[in-house]
């Protein structure tokens, strides 16, 4: 009867509707754009993330490989220093055996009693030639050491520029795994995008301009008169009736979309501001998901994939029209229903 009375009082036709949905359109769009760029982010923000890692592990290897260098070259100068001061030392032994050679000339001709004098001589110089040999056999070993240590960094910095090399490829590949990841979510938008304006406008054309059903920015509304008594969960024929027309279309939609698009149908449930305190519901939460998980479940009973739907109560928390009227509050209860990614 109320709705008799509502189509009684028409007094026209009504632009408004076209042109909410020409806005609801536009916004629809904006949203969606925002939303599927913050998953594109996050997703990108995962991949270069572990990108990071793999860079942070492979400069902490560099510097591994910079301590090592370092502590090679420090070990080459200690060698090199040690070299300098046994040729030091050779040098000096050298000019002690030719300066001992000399006494001991000078002193071959003075007689029988220098001979013990020489002799001694004689002894020490061998002592200086034995020194001599030891000096020069640590030269020889040292020069092998600084060839090893000279091999060692020519390795290290070959390693050092492979893992430079490798690095600018993986920023290459960083790169362009972003660049394809943008081009596919842009795509996936676009898809999805095309699929919910060809479902709204079926849904327009299926339910045709009913006062008692509105659009939303990008949410079809029903007032909870067209399913539910006040108070009660229970489907109503009438609003049976409209739930059928609902899921011809959704089981369309969900043939045409491929299987890669994650969509779903969330169904939202919503009271007034007014307490509720019955033998069946305590609150307006489990009211107004009640009356959602029954719109769901009877969708589903007419082949609708249970996995494209999605049940929410609201209770009294998002108004639409916060005036402490009768009008208001019949506003307020409502069913949405708005198509959206998983």
């Amino acid at each position: 009867m109320a709705l008799a009375r509502a189509r009684r009082n028409d007094p026209g036709l009504n632009y408004w509707p076209g042109f909410v949905d020409a806005l609801s359109t536009l916004v629809l769009s904006i949203v969606f754009l925002l939303s599927v760029f913050l998953v594109v982010q996050f997703f990108l923000s995962q991949e270069v993330t572990g990108k990071d890692k793999a860079l942070e592990q492979l400069n902490a290897r560099i510097a591994q490989l910079n301590d090592l260098l370092s502590l090679e070259k420090l070990a080459k100068l200690t060698l090199d220093d040690q070299i300098t001061q046994l040729r030091a030392g050779l040098v000096s032994a050298q000019g002690e055996r030719d300066r001992i050679k000399g006494l001991y000339d000078g002193l071959a001709g003075a007689g029988s009693d220098a001979q013990g004098r020489a002799n001694e001589l004689s002894k020490a110089l061998e002592s200086e030639k034995g020194v001599t040999s030891r000096a020069l056999a640590q030269i020889e070993v040292l020069n092998q050491q600084i060839s090893a240590l000279r091999r060692q960094l020519a390795a290290l910095e070959e390693a050092l520029e492979a893992s430079e090399k490798r690095d600018k490829e993986s920023q290459g590949r960083i790169a362009d795994l972003g660049q394809r990841l943008n081009v596919a979510l842009a795509q996936r938008v676009q898809e999805l995008s095309r699929y919910r304006s060809e479902f709204f406008g079926r849904l327009r054309a299926i339910l045709g301009n009913r006062p008692d059903i509105r659009i939303v920015g990008d949410r079809f509304v029903f007032q909870s008169e067209v399913f539910f008594d006040t108070g009660q969960a229970l489907l109503l024929p009438e609003g049976r009736t409209e739930l059928d027309k609902l899921a011809t279309a959704l089981i369309d939609l969900d043939r045409q979309i491929p299987n890669e698009i994650a969509w779903v149908l969330r169904v939202d449930g919503h009271t007034d501001v007014r307490p509720i305190n019955s033998p069946l519901f305590k609150s307006n939460w489990e009211l107004s998901s009640a009356r959602a998980i029954s719109v769901v479940q009877y969708l589903v009973s007419l082949g609708v994939p249970a996995q494209r739907l999605v049940a929410a109560g609201f209770a009294e928390f998002q108004p639409l029209d916060g005036t402490p009227n009768e009008d208001a509050y019949r506003r307020n209860r409502r069913i949405e229903l708005k198509l959206t990614e998983r």
